[in-house]
């Protein structure tokens, strides 16, 4: 059970990233981007690809994540210049991408068993600091027991390029031009009054976006050591997921706050699937109907939530005014009216 926690949340934080693209494109602009299917596949795809060629496993991660930016930007085109609605430009590109990802790849699946991929760097960096021996050593003491995890490596630089990147897109929706992505995606009237260009927001959001997935596709291609053309079929589900269930349990009132809630969502996410494919009667065939139980539960909750307490705060209003009628309005045991003395 320890090592399934560990691993989901190894996993979760990288999926994070992928989720924090996700909420750029459908929260801050608006747009239901499908692209998502096809881009983390194209970040898979390339790294996976170039690190079998030969190339740095670093420099094949920043090619995926400019491809993955240009497919953000193609389907921004198709949306705006080609008047195409939003959704059928993501299906489209989604579509487009499937095919282009097998001739990257030129087969089905590329395996990465004996490759070196920036994981394995960081490891060999990571083992002679002997830092996983003293977490071990602390992991046993609080009664966690074993199996123990093989290295904390991963985890720990996942961490800080998660966080990093949560940062950046903090510090640049804040900017002149994230301000006017927010806008273009709150009121596209009111920010081309302002002589916004909305049509570039869009195309800049859609690409930053789609290198951020296809940034995430490129590190679990490398963490799961294959790529795979079928990798990213439901991964805009697992995207909106980690999304509702972030904003759902950590709230929305910042730009930092709601970041730092998808990526806990997307944790979380991880961890709750986990747990479920432990239970007897599930297998892992039933990945895809466990995440659709997850985001319709994680759709419905918040709302009976808030009727509950809609419910329960008219409740109190009532009650309220009801303490503040005056004596002399409210009827005695008999059921008439007590007159107050003049």
């Amino acid at each position: 059970m320890p090592t399934a926690i560990f691993a989901s949340f190894e996993s979760g934080i990288i999926y994070a990233i992928m989720a924090l693209g996700v909420y750029l494109s459908f929260r801050i602009l608006d747009f239901p981007d499908l692209t998502v299917d096809g881009s983390f596949v194209t970040g898979a795809a390339v790294a996976a690809t170039m690190i079998v060629s030969g190339y740095n496993p670093v420099a094949a991660t920043l090619t995926a994540i400019i491809i993955g930016f240009a497919a953000g930007c193609i389907t921004g085109l198709l949306h705006t210049f080609g008047k195409i609605n939003a959704l059928l430009s993501g299906i489209l590109m989604m579509i487009a991408l499937y095919s282009i990802n097998l001739r990257i790849m030129g087969r089905s699946n590329v395996p990465l068993l004996n490759q070196d991929t920036a994981f394995t760097g960081v490891e060999s960096v990571w083992a002679p600091l002997g830092i996983d021996t003293a977490l071990n050593n602390l992991w046993m003491a609080v009664g966690l027991g074993e199996p123990l995890p093989g290295t904390w490596s991963i985890l720990f630089i996942m961490v800080i390029i998660t966080l990093a990147i949560k940062f950046l897109t903090d510090a640049f929706l804040k900017t002149e031009v994230g301000l006017a992505l927010r806008a273009t995606g709150d009121n596209q009237r009111m920010i081309r009054s302002f002589s916004a260009n909305t049509n570039l927001m869009i195309i800049l959001g859609l690409g930053i976006s789609n290198g951020m997935v296809a940034l995430s596709g490129a590190l679990i291609a490398q963490y799961s050591r294959f790529a795979d053309v079928g990798m990213g079929i439901g991964m805009i589900i697992i995207g909106l997921a980690s999304v509702i269930i972030g904003e759902a349990l950590f709230g929305t009132k910042t730009i930092a706050r709601t970041t730092l809630a998808v990526i806990g969502g997307a944790i979380i996410y991880r961890l709750v699937v986990s747990m479920a494919l432990r239970v007897e009667f599930l297998e892992t065939g039933d990945m895809k109907l466990i995440t659709a139980f997850i985001v319709i539960l994680a759709l419905i909750m918040p709302k009976v939530m808030d009727r509950y307490k809609d419910k329960k705060r008219k409740a109190q209003r009532m009650e309220e005014r009801m303490n503040t009628v005056p004596l002399a309005e409210r009827k005695g045991d008999d059921g008439a009216a007590i007159k107050s003395n003049s």
